[in-house]
């Protein structure tokens, strides 16, 4: 059986499999303490829920529009023009099945062979993949740990060829946790303003932010920006709607038009019984989004502090989201039992086998001196977990 160049270029979600591994072990009976997992540990609202469960009981379980119903449409152009002061209609939204999904129907209908993506590093791991597939080339741009981990207006415009089709933005970030002020925005606008490229602005953490950072959108810098940038964002990390999968993108309307029509042919309408769940996120009572995201303020204060006690691990302080990515490479080169610590992938092999605790090697997010950590699990999981690591580093030679 032949498999095609296409899928062979590809590699899985290596978050996805670090969970699936660890789910493996703890059913082997091993005590497993995972901080691989992008996922909120709390259960979704109940107000959420309960509308959910009104769609079933009143019979919405049928096929809706394609690009999602025309309530969800509303509800997400409100938010936009609530948060952001971004006027859009139904026609320059479109729903889809989470935003990975919307991710990778944006990439299909605007790249293809020959045409280059900007994907600052460290970056998601499936930005690269959902370029490959579109047959485009992925332009990694390194950034600096002393700079914030952020793109600056240097990096851009030297980054940037006439094959230049797409920059990738993603605010706050994951795996760092950084996240991009007004005025940083408005700086790289005016490098992209001479070329005229899209930005594909991934949103999906923008209320996971702390000490008072206030969210700025790209898309808000100028009536220019906003005809030239397509927002996605979804209801899974602000509203632990994980497995609810609803993701939606904002922009231009050829674009929104293009992407509904390529979901036409693939997935059709994201799940009807969601969408409802998923407008009661975006009208209800946001009070839920405001307790979760002090717990992971408190839990980030924990992880960081642990982390940076540690003798050879330097953790900064995320702005937002719920992950930290402390640099390990003063560690690379010691050994235990005969086995070197040579980088990411190595040292996350250890722990894992040593000290039962899942981390997510930095090089799957284009930076291998770093680990990844997510802190959406309790307090006491944290403390155990760093403890653990603590340990299991003090063992190396």
């Amino acid at each position: 059986m032949k498999l095609t160049k296409r899928i062979q270029s590809i590699k899985p979600s290596p978050t996805l499999a670090i969970t699936m591994k660890a789910n493996a072990l703890r059913a082997q009976g091993r005590d497993i303490i995972g901080f691989g997992a992008g996922e909120p540990d709390f259960d979704t609202p109940e107000n959420i829920k309960a509308a959910a469960v009104r769609a079933i009981a009143a019979g919405f379980t049928k096929y809706t529009p394609v690009g999602g119903i025309d309530e969800l449409k509303d509800a997400i152009a409100a938010k936009m023009d609530r948060d952001h002061g971004l006027d859009y209609n139904r026609s320059q939204v479109v729903v889809s099945c989470g935003a990975k999904h919307t991710l990778y129907n944006l990439i299909q209908v605007l790249c293809e062979e020959g045409d280059e993506v900007i994907v600052p590093a460290p970056y998601w791991v499936s930005y690269v993949d959902i370029v490959v597939l579109a047959g485009a080339t992925p332009v990694i741009v390194p950034t600096e740990e002393a700079a914030g981990f952020k793109m600056t207006p240097e990096l851009l415009r030297g980054a940037l060829t006439d094959r230049t089709r797409v920059l990738i933005l993603n605010s706050p970030a994951n795996p760092t946790g950084a996240a991009y002020s007004r005025e940083e925005l408005t700086d790289l606008a005016a490098v992209l303003a001479v070329m005229g490229i899209t930005v594909i602005s991934d949103d999906i953490y923008e209320k996971i932010l702390y000490d008072g950072f206030e969210f700025f959108s790209i898309a808000a810098v100028s009536e220019e920006m906003k005809d030239r940038t397509v927002i996605v964002n979804g209801v899974s990390k602000a509203y632990a709607m994980t497995g609810w999968r609803i993701g939606y993108a904002a922009g231009p309307e050829p674009i929104v038009a293009a992407v509904t029509k390529l979901q036409s042919q693939n997935t059709s309408n994201p799940a009807s019984i969601a969408q409802k769940a998923a407008v009661e996120a975006l009208n209800g009572s946001q009070e839920a989004v405001g307790m979760m995201v002090e717990a992971f303020r408190e839990r980030r204060d924990v992880i960081v502090a642990a982390l940076n006690k540690i003798p050879g691990l330097t953790c900064p302080n995320p702005q937002g989201a719920f992950y930290v990515f402390p640099n390990v490479a003063q560690l690379y080169g010691r050994s235990f039992q005969g086995k070197v610590i040579a980088d990411s992938t190595s040292l996350s092999a250890y722990l894992l086998d040593e000290a039962n605790v899942a981390v997510v090697p930095g090089a799957d997010f284009g930076a291998d001196n770093h680990i990844r950590m997510s802190y959406a699990t309790s307090r006491q999981q944290i403390e155990t977990g760093v403890v653990r690591i603590a340990q299991a580093l003090g063992r190396l030679g």
